[in-house]
């Protein structure tokens, strides 16, 4: 997949220290973003609640995820840049806080209307998560541990996505209410109330790593043994010239919107497809989202151990990816299953799939870019990501409306990645540091 001339990791001179303090960096990111996706994926649990209580249709739904998409896209594009300035400790901090709110005032949804205004507020907090994340990622790794660390934390949106079908279901009708009046509304309240206790802990312990006192002088070496970065800071104007930021920004929208609808959708799917409701679809959810967790740790060691191995690296991460994306491909027969849990393994090995090449495309700004410019990098390919979202909430609503079978879309999601890896692969051949 890439030329010899490839950037080369070289041999390692700096052996790996004892200490290990990074490593309490990424299990708060993995915490956080448990906590993300189970205000993200709420939504999509209480789906049918919601579509029987106000009377939605596949559209209004798809109204919902758009306008969330929307304010997704554009937050993150300006939270790549605060991060960019500010840094991990507060962006991510100041974004925690304002989803978090957002989340607890889905609570007062009366309509359609009031719906998407809580979608709004929760896309504009939410849409600092990654962008600060990946920036702390690059802040306390040197380049070989990265895709492995992201692969880490973001495996806490697996958790997240496993928790919700467990959490919301047990509060809302087996605590506060019953399966046929379930009072969503109080286990929403309580979910967001906790997840509070996360916010005191990352301000406690999170610093860069020179500034750390837990972090031993062994440990600093090792973070900080790749190239320094040039003193000068990149605009966002330029960083639109580099090809290498379109490499990442057109695989986020080609991939993104793919997860979207698994997270989304699934719910609904499996509900219709398989007659389970608000208490019997969280066991194949759990199933397909513990697959996922093994994807994004799986994905992350995988290209690491190519690199280990003397690979380049633009071939460690490309023939990983390209191992994910053929796993993805049988999902475009998931729609004609008649057999559930065959149904449930096809998909649930496509978002392994889908996370492993994830953590490979998420290190590329850190590999590829310097550290300064790495959460513009990721904000840019966010908000891509968040318009390619925006037409495939619209696509799975008409679809949903207008035929009524998931099949067209399944065939959509087994292609994307294969092309997102051309893209990527035709724009940055080389996988050589951008030219900033």
């Amino acid at each position: 997949m890439t030329d010899a001339a490839s950037t080369r990791v070289e041999p390692i001179q700096i052996q790996p220290p004892s200490g290990k303090y990074r490593w309490v960096v990424v299990w708060l990111l993995f915490a956080a973003m448990v906590i993300n996706y189970v205000d993200r994926q709420a939504l999509g649990v209480l789906k049918p609640t919601l579509m029987a209580e106000f009377g939605w249709t596949e559209t209004n739904f798809a109204d919902i995820i758009f306008w969330f998409q929307a304010a997704y896209a554009v937050s993150y594009l300006l939270w790549g840049r605060l991060v960019d300035k500010i840094g991990a400790r507060w962006g991510f901090g100041i974004a925690f806080i304002i989803w978090q709110i957002a989340f607890i005032a889905h609570a007062g949804i009366r309509s359609l209307n009031t719906a998407i205004i809580a979608r709004v507020a929760l896309g504009i907090g939410e849409g600092g998560g990654f962008p600060a994340g990946i920036k702390a990622v690059t802040d306390w790794f040197p380049k070989k541990e990265r895709a492995f660390a992201v692969g880490l934390f973001n495996a806490g949106t697996n958790i997240g996505a496993i928790i919700t079908p467990l959490i919301i279901p047990l509060i809302a009708s087996v605590w506060l209410g019953t399966a046929e009046e379930p009072n969503w509304r109080m286990a929403l309240i309580i979910v967001g109330a906790l997840g509070f206790l996360w916010v005191p802990v990352w301000f406690m312990i999170y610093k860069r790593p020179g500034e750390h006192k837990k972090v031993t002088p062994a440990e600093l070496n090792w973070i900080s043994q790749d190239a320094p970065d040039p003193a000068h800071k990149v605009g966002w104007l330029k960083l639109l010239t580099v090809k290498e930021t379109w490499a990442y920004a057109l695989g986020k929208f080609l991939i993104d919107p793919i997860w979207w609808f698994f997270l989304f959708w699934l719910p609904g799917f499996l509900g219709k497809q398989y007659d389970l409701n608000l208490l019997t679809f969280g066991p194949p959810l759990i199933a397909i989202y513990l697959l996922s967790d093994v994807g994004s740790i799986g994905g992350g060691w995988l290209s690491g151990q190519f690199l280990k191995r003397g690979m380049s690296l633009g071939a460690a991460r490309k023939l990983t990816m390209l191992i994910c994306a053929l796993a993805v491909t049988p999902v475009a027969f998931a729609g004609n299953l008649d057999n559930m849990w065959l149904a449930v393994l096809v998909i649930g090995i496509a978002t392994a799939a889908h996370q492993g090449f994830s953590a490979n495309l998420y290190a590329m700004p850190g590999d590829v870019f310097p550290r300064s410019a790495v959460g513009s990098v990721v904000g840019i390919g966010g908000m891509i990501g968040g318009f390619g979202g925006m037409a495939m909430a619209k696509y799975a609503g008409y679809v949903l409306d207008k035929i009524g079978s998931y099949t067209p879309i399944f065939v959509v999601a087994a292609s994307a990645y294969l092309i997102a890896l051309l893209v990527i692969h035709i724009l940055s051949p080389r996988y050589e540091p951008a030219r900033v």
